[in-house]
């Protein structure tokens, strides 16, 4: 018999309208990787929710045995002191505390007059190098990289005592290497005894890592795969997931670019908005036609964000210098709204933080960017209108909701997405740059997205496409540019381009860096 040290049986948890489980069965063994995967909405964070006393127990029914005994966790830190931890994909670090101070937050090390930092300090330290973080542990937050903030959730997750981990989307964030780095820290644990639970829409990383597979569908258990001897590939768990097989990934299109150039920035230059002797952007010129999708790759901290934030209206950065031409016109665009009013979009990779208002409504997140288009004479919205605009979008983008109404909180990932799309293709943008467009979310609303970007430029608009994940823009670019540490290293037609092509030119750009500041230093 199989030492299962989690057992959940028939769970079912409802919110209005939706049942997002249904008796969902779920056995995880000891001292094993688990893998939780579904499309957007299959009900794999609501699952983890329920077990780690998010959603309450008494919010669902069902049972939860976790190493051999009842448990009914009536919040988080319920399922904690039972060395249950979960990390979600979006960090809850502070960025002005220090690796320390947010290791123990909630958590803090007493002392006799307070807090104990000596003690604080010491014990982050201990758990950094469990992680393989090299930093101090007084180091702020928001000094270290995505890659470096999620191993210090990580770290934390340790500093609780953690018997069985939950990662939710570890590695949406992450560069390939640093992806890799995690997926390898993972796999040592399993040999130190821990158990993993892992949420994951990448499924070559599943495949690498896991021992088991769950797959849940539409809120209800389909199967669980076994992945011991690593045999499973990704179309098996995609037909899984998705109940057929997906024989393409990407989906094709005519590559009819016209010769004119909408978009064309030169020698861009963009200082750090804190620390403006740091330069973030160096000297990058590129431009985009009609009708084309141009990638941009890169490791992280390679500077793609903040290019594409300081060409949208200068929406960061400081002493910004160079030059933009919108089909041939040379224009100054000091602030987003002034981007909006030349056809600009920005489709931010945090869509949570900065991209939707989660607590109000698919009609008023879809038309936000150009709420003139639904007011009348009087400058009043037209509600009946907005409805009927975001009415179009969802069913143009077919979006999963009960009504435009619906609040984008209790939307999943890929629909939120899709909203966020909607918002800006209703702000009549010609040219778009997504940042991430397809983070978190799962292969088949990945290649509706896919789908959409196609459509946007069979309509000869612009795309510009930011990605960490390397097959997404080899299968949808025309182009591709090629990052590092702020500076564009390489230019290629996706066609001729590959991953190690790729990776190539940003290893040869470190080297040659690393022997210019030899050669400086000498």
């Amino acid at each position: 018999m199989a030492d299962n040290i989690l057992v959940m049986s028939n769970i079912t948890k409802e919110f209005p309208g939706v049942k997002a489980l249904d008796n969902v069965n779920l056995q995880v063994k000891r001292g094993s990787i688990h893998a939780l995967v579904g499309e957007n909405g299959a009900g794999k964070s609501t699952l983890m929710n329920v077990l780690s006393g998010t959603y309450p127990v008494g919010s669902y029914t069902g049972t939860i045995e976790y190493d051999g005994k009842l448990c009914e966790f009536k919040q988080l830190r319920d399922s904690e002191n039972f060395g249950i931890v979960i990390v979600h994909q979006e960090l809850a670090l502070i960025p002005e505390l220090s690796i320390g101070e947010n290791m123990f937050l909630g958590n803090e090390r007493k002392g006799f007059l307070g807090i104990d930092w000596d003690e604080t300090f010491s014990q982050a330290e201990k758990h950094m190098i469990q992680v393989g973080l090299k930093e101090s542990p007084t180091t702020l937050i928001k000094d270290i990289g995505t890659g470096k903030q999620q191993l210090v959730e990580i770290a934390k997750a340790l500093s609780k005592n953690v018997k069985l981990l939950i990662l939710d989307e570890p590695t949406s964030s992450l560069n390939e290497v640093d992806a890799k780095m995690l997926l390898d820290l993972l796999l040592e644990f399993k040999k130190q005894g821990m158990t993993s639970i892992m949420i994951s829409h990448k499924l070559n990383e599943i495949a690498y890592v896991a021992d088991e597979i769950t797959v849940l569908r539409d809120g209800a258990t389909i199967e669980t795969i076994d992945n011991t001897n690593r045999n499973i590939d990704e179309a098996r768990i995609i037909k899984g997931m998705v109940g057929r097989d997906l024989s393409d990934r990407f989906p094709s299109r005519k590559h009819s670019v016209s010769d004119e150039v909408s978009l064309q920035v030169s020698d861009w230059c963009v200082q750090h908005p804190l620390y403006r002797e740091k330069r973030i952007v160096n000297n990058v010129s590129f431009k985009v036609h009609k009708g084309e999708v141009v990638g941009f790759s890169g490791l992280q901290g390679a500077g793609r964000t903040e290019l594409a934030m300081s060409v949208f209206g200068k929406s960061y950065g400081n002493d910004i210098t160079g030059s933009i031409e919108i089909s041939g016109k040379k224009v100054h665009l000091s602030n987003p709204k002034e981007a909006i009013d030349h056809g600009m979009a920005y489709v931010t990779e945090d869509r949570k933080g900065n991209g939707l208002i989660l607590s109000d409504s698919i009609a008023i997140n879809t038309t936000m960017a150009r709420i003139k288009k639904i007011c009348n004479k009087f400058g009043v919205i037209d509600i009946d209108k907005e409805n009927n605009v975001a009415g179009e979008y969802v069913k143009k983008l077919n979006t999963k909701t009960p009504s435009v109404q619906q609040k984008l909180g209790n939307l999943s990932g890929g629909n939120q997405q899709k909203v966020l799309l909607s918002k800006w293709m209703f702000a009549d943008s010609e040219i778009l740059i997504l940042d991430e467009p397809t983070r978190g979310i799962d292969v088949g609303a990945k290649y509706e997205i896919y789908c959409i970007i196609n459509d946007l430029v069979a309509q000869g608009k612009s795309v510009v496409m930011i990605s960490s994940e390397m097959p997404e823009l080899l299968g949808m670019c025309d182009r591709i540019y090629v990052m590092n540490n702020g500076e564009i290293v390489q230019e290629s037609n996706a066609k001729d381009a590959t991953q190690e092509s790729i990776m190539k030119a940003i290893l040869d750009s470190e080297k040659k860096e690393k022997a210019d500041k030899e050669t400086v230093a000498s």
